[in-house]
């Protein structure tokens, strides 16, 4: 099962060699890039909602906009990761005997230069094309489009989105291909070779199906067209603001420092460098989805208290006090509990928006809390199985790939198995479980 987008943010590194290389390249655009990580800090960063009830309401709306197949959020996620993991794996094997002596990292960084100019410049005219798709995917437009993007990228690129084309700038441009770099690449994409070299590219490959055209030659014209159209936004960004390989070394040194003779450092620099496009290409995606979320969400709110102002609802509590409410106050729930990873028996006492101030059956009141309705479930043991479960009932699955348990609901049983719908996802991922693997 593909990750969701709120645990791609909250698996986002604080401070590995991505983000302190990001930083070191931020002196382009001081300020213009915070590494904001975990997902609920996104909301609150993008947003600037505190109220912990409408975060959780713009963090299941997000999640479910991205699982959502007509969205396109995924597919450029997909984009992004695609590109960096065939750039390290070429990186990787071109870097692999520049390793074999003990270097420092400042010098070992002076050197790295291994790819071919036409290996380099393919890789950095394809992150390009790759950033120009993605942009039309997530901005709603039909077909990739140069100019649309880079009208873009002069007027409202900012934060993740511009600290991935500074980068690229510094780490695929100025570093591996000199000052220069720009002269360099129109030359090499305009040669006589240019299509037969690209389509020999495992990079290119890696994309291909993406890049609009129907065959090698085509699709070298599209990705010359991107790069025509950004090149004088790059040639902008360099003059007026001065860089150079030397700087961007230096600035790397203030933020990285190791041993001379520390080759384990440097094999991890190789490893972790080459995935910035995939680290701020889920920090794009995040704020555009959590920024439809949340107008989603506040539109949903304002209907919801215009319903009440008339209704004479005052309290939502009391909205709620009937006997045929599932989850009304008074009734006797189950709660999950994700350190001991198990259901605890439960009443309901309070009731507010979605969410449930619960005591415990057995326990004290200083245990009463609230909780989420992806954590409370009504169950009548008459209708269950064998094994205690019926269709409808609310569960946790385990999943071994992630090594996590997600929220869903059982639409089937057969018998040790329960075919399952899981909670923010559509229905492309129900699947059938075994016992072991619910709760």
């Amino acid at each position: 099962m593909d990750k969701s987008i709120t645990q791609l943010v909250d698996e986002l590194s604080n401070d590995n060699i991505t983000v302190k290389v990001l930083k070191a390249v931020d002196f382009v655009a001081p300020s213009q890039w915070n590494n904001v990580v975990g997902f609920d800090n996104s909301i609150r960063a993008i947003t600037g909602e505190t109220d912990p009830r409408v975060i959780q309401r713009i963090r299941e709306r997000a999640a479910a906009l991205y699982q959502d197949p007509q969205q396109s959020y995924q597919s450029v996620i997909k984009l992004y990761q695609t590109i960096d993991k065939a750039d390290t794996v070429m990186a990787a094997a071109a870097l692999a005997n520049k390793v074999g002596e003990k270097i420092g990292f400042l010098s070992f960084l002076g050197n790295i230069t291994p790819k071919a100019d036409v290996t380099q410049t393919i890789d950095l005219v394809l992150k390009i094309a790759v950033e120009i798709i993605a942009f039309c995917k997530l901005n709603g437009i039909p077909q990739p489009n140069p100019q649309e993007f880079v009208k873009a990228l002069s007027n409202n690129y900012q934060d993740a989105s511009l600290m991935r084309m500074i980068a690229l700038v510094c780490l695929d441009g100025l570093l591996p291909l000199g000052p220069d770099f720009l002269s360099k690449i129109q030359g090499l994409i305009s040669g006589n070779d240019a299509s037969t070299q690209l389509a020999q590219n495992p990079i290119f490959l890696a994309v291909n199906s993406s890049i609009p055209g129907n065959n090698p030659t085509e699709k070298l014209g599209f990705i010359s067209l991107g790069f025509n159209s950004v090149q004088g936004w790059i040639g902008g960004l360099v003059s007026k603001t001065g860089i150079t390989p030397q700087a961007i070394f230096s600035s790397l040194g203030n933020f990285i420092q190791i041993a001379d003779d520390n080759l384990d450092f440097v094999a991890a620099f190789l490893d972790q460098t080459t995935n910035y496009y995939e680290h701020t290409g889920i920090q794009s995606v995040a704020n555009k989805v959590i920024k439809e979320a949340h107008a989603l969400v506040k539109q949903e709110i304002q209907q919801e208290q215009q319903s009440q102002s008339q209704s004479s609802r005052s309290d939502t509590t009391s909205a709620v006090r009937g006997d045929n409410n599932e989850y009304g106050v008074g009734k006797t729930v189950e709660v999950w509990d994700e350190e001991e990873e198990d259901w605890y028996s439960a009443t309901i006492e309070k009731v507010k928006d979605n969410e449930y101030f619960i005591h415990y059956a057995g326990y004290g009141s200083s245990y009463d809390e609230w909780v989420g309705p992806d954590d409370i479930r009504s169950r009548s043991h008459n209708s269950s199985d064998d094994n205690g479960y019926a269709v409808g009932l609310k569960v946790k699955v385990w999943d071994e790939d992630d090594e996590g348990w997600y929220s869903a609901t059982i639409n089937k049983i057969q018998g040790q198995q329960y075919f399952v719908h899981y909670a923010g996802y559509d229905s492309s991922y129900d699947e059938w479980v075994d016992l072991e693997e619910i709760s």
